[in-house]
């Protein structure tokens, strides 16, 4: 039986860090250290790492990245559900495919830089 772990001054379940780990695809890598981890690995275990410290906020520079469209959509998936739990889901891309699909599921605030100023995306996006 698996003892509870602390995480930002709060017990967690063991089991819900398995169960997040699965849900990135990080399962068979939960003993590995961050240097035997691929890029796309680690952008995936800092966002399982974000989400067990429960912040109100999560920043997440493109955090789709180095991982294929399927696990991109798994990522897109969990960033949206923790928005509808009232968490402040910040995230820069430049992929327009995962800004599409994002909006088609929430109500999203798209923001672009363009010409050196901060400019609201238009229904083009």
């Amino acid at each position: 039986m698996a003892l509870p772990f602390t995480v930002s001054d709060r017990e967690s379940d063991p089991q819900d860090m398995d169960d997040l780990l699965g849900w990135v695809g990080l399962n068979h890598l939960a003993n590995a250290y961050p240097p035997q981890l691929s890029g796309g690995e680690r952008q995936r275990a800092a966002l399982a790492r974000a989400v067990i410290v429960d912040p109100d906020v999560i920043l997440a520079d493109e955090p789709t990245g180095n991982v294929d469209w399927e696990m991109s959509l798994r990522i897109l998936t969990l960033l949206v559900e923790l928005n509808k739990m009232g968490k402040t889901i910040l995230v820069a891309t430049h992929d327009l495919n995962l800004i599409r699909q994002a909006k088609a599921q929430i109500q999203a605030r798209v923001l672009r830089i363009a010409k050196h100023r901060v400019q609201l995306a238009g229904a083009d996006l």
